[in-house]
């Protein structure tokens, strides 16, 4: 079942793809070094699988009460600079 979406316009996030990102960070102290939302414990794929699993922006922001909007854009601007990668090698070790 579809679900219907409004967007209010002035809550849309900042144009700048480079400042959203700034918001992903990675630190080997937290998360195992997994790219998490402002150093907090909120991994990136955790907030890509609530999105993929149906849940709105809204629904996460109410359960994770120090996340921001733009954290939520931020995610899926990293994920999208991912999935534009074109080549991945496999390092041997």
């Amino acid at each position: 079942m579809a679900r219907e979406v409004t967007v209010d316009m002035d809550q849309q996030p900042t144009t700048d793809v480079s400042k959203l990102l700034e918001r992903i960070t990675r630190d080997p102290d937290i998360c195992h070094g997994k790219p998490c939302i402002r150093g907090l414990r909120y991994p990136v794929d955790m907030i890509l699988e609530l999105l993929s699993a149906g849940m709105t922006i809204e629904e996460i922001l109410a359960d994770y009460d120090d996340l921001e909007r733009e954290d939520i854009f931020a995610v899926l601007a990293y994920a999208a600079r991912l999935s534009q990668i074109k080549h991945v090698q496999a390092l041997l070790g």
